[in-house]
């Protein structure tokens, strides 16, 4: 697209016949939204409506709620606006200011994830302490720590990427994600070490955290009574579902730029709107199905 105004714009070359299904997209993705924000809303207000969902695993889950419905909301208007456009356009700022939220909300995600597994792990494994170990200033202390941490984290990705030189102003997607980096005239080698240390930092070593946790509480709870285990089958269950489907939405993210010229173009915007689509609802869905006080509340508004 070039520079117009000195403004510089980039093209989001992912779509796919917009002309032809201009009013199909706009209408499954806003129908998707409304939705999102619908579900999400729902689950969030019986937690902080309802006293008996005042505790921090709830608190947990309303949190990861939220984080979903900001995590949509970078994305869907976005995308509502180039269906009806004629051109599908970016500028940088604004592609770089989609690039940070979209990471930094999906780092947040995974460290929500590692700190609802501590509490499970806590409430499980050791729940004669668990009221001195859980209290409401660990519980906000978690909550800072995981919106705080990817911020400061993705801010530095976001501010090399955007003061590289772009010799490519075609985006072959339908959002910024990590595609941005395809835009840069060269490699930056800093960039990139910067890129893997944020990745360690706020995906893969969260993701260890969970798995051994889970791990742990399983274990625990196969040596325990029934009880234990269907407290365990319970509240880990709903979590655990949580976090497949998000690895699963991350590990897409992260092998599309290594396959991207392997993909071809209606498979590649599929994928991502399945994803987009699926991710922010399956959230809501899980916990108001499997959590049962969550399931109980629901239930209750449902018959009001």
């Amino acid at each position: 697209m070039g520079h117009i105004a000195n403004v510089t714009y980039i093209t989001l070359d992912g779509y796919v016949d917009v002309e032809k299904y201009r009013y199909v997209y706009f209408l499954i993705i806003f129908t998707v939204y409304v939705l999102i924000i619908f579900c999400n809303s729902i689950i969030v207000s019986l937690v902080v409506i309802h006293q008996n969902l005042h505790e921090p695993m709830y608190i947990f889950i309303a949190a990861l709620l939220l984080n979903s419905l900001l995590f949509s909301t970078t994305i869907y208007p976005k995308l509502l606006i180039d269906f009806i456009s004629v051109r599908q356009i970016i500028s940088h700022t604004m592609c770089h200011f989609q690039y940070f939220m979209f990471y930094t909300l999906g780092g947040a995600e995974f460290l929500l994830l590692a700190a609802m597994a501590y509490d499970r792990h806590a409430s499980i494994c050791k729940p004669l302490q668990y009221p001195t170990i859980m209290t409401k200033t660990t519980v906000s202390v978690f909550l800072l720590i995981a919106w705080l941490f990817p911020t400061c984290l993705v801010i530095g990705s976001t501010i090399l990427s955007a003061t590289q030189t772009v010799c490519s102003f075609t985006l072959r997607g339908i959002i910024c994600n990590n595609s941005v980096y395809k835009l840069h005239c060269a490699t930056s080698r800093i960039l990139s070490v910067y890129g893997v240390i944020v990745l360690l930092s706020i995906v893969f070593l969260p993701l260890l955290y969970i798995i051994f946790t889970y791990a742990k509480i399983l274990l625990i709870s196969y040596r325990s009574g029934k009880a234990v285990r269907t407290k365990a089958a319970q509240t880990c269950l709903p979590h655990l579902l949580v976090l497949v489907n998000f690895s699963l939405f991350c590990a897409y993210d992260i092998i599309i730029l290594r396959l991207e010229s392997d993909i071809s173009k209606v498979a590649r915007l599929v994928m991502t709107l399945q994803l987009m689509l699926y991710h922010p609802l399956f959230n809501p869905i899980i916990y108001g199905v499997k959590m049962k006080e969550i399931s109980k509340h629901l239930k209750r508004l449902i018959c009001q």
